[in-house]
């Protein structure tokens, strides 16, 4: 999975619908790079939801149980063929699989570079210090990653969800804890 400054997986990740879980997201070992939407022909082809720039340069997933043999561009997703896939049903079985790596493979972060996975449960505080949510979400509608927050949870009912552009003036830090949101982006 690529670095990501401005420019997200091609299709946007959603987030659960339930209240964030006040405790900080533990770093994955494993990071999911595609999911299966469908089989493709008859020969046992899938057709994936890609969320990685370069995913022929991985050609082992799930801990080594899939083997890639080819991946092309197709109208509606990346074409691709496993081994360990023969025919149209063992592809039909396979939608809903996700595709991952081990985080080791994946290429080093430059500064001000992140993945989605890092930031995607992210407990949210303003640059005033007041404790606001979780990240939910990352899109990208065009002009920039923008991180989607809900806020946090008030008499059980889940808190309201709002969008901020993933750029300095709006979060001018982040680390592995938390994301920091300029006051005036947090504002109901």
């Amino acid at each position: 999975m690529p670095a990501m400054k401005a420019s997200p997986p091609k299709t946007p990740q959603k987030a659960p619908t339930t209240a964030p879980d006040p405790t900080p997201a533990p770093r994955k070992d494993s990071v999911t790079l595609a999911v299966v939407i469908g089989a493709h022909g008859i020969g046992g082809e899938v057709r994936l939801k890609v969320f990685a720039e370069n995913f022929a340069a991985y050609s082992s997933f799930n801990d080594g149980t899939l083997t890639l043999k080819s991946a092309r561009a197709g109208n509606n997703g990346t074409i691709a063929r496993f081994a360990e896939v023969a025919d149209r049903n063992a592809a039909e079985a396979m939608r809903g699989t996700e595709l991952t790596v081990p985080r080791a493979s994946l290429p080093p972060l430059e500064d001000g570079e992140y993945y989605h996975t890092d930031v995607i449960g992210l407990a949210v505080v303003s640059t005033d210090g007041e404790a606001i949510g979780r990240v939910v979400a990352i899109d990208n509608f065009g002009a920039g990653d923008v991180i989607e927050i809900e806020r946090t949870a008030v008499d059980e009912k889940p808190g309201k969800r709002f969008m901020v552009p993933m750029r300095v003036e709006a979060v001018p830090e982040w680390d592995s804890a938390r994301l920091v949101v300029e006051a005036s982006f947090a504002t109901e």
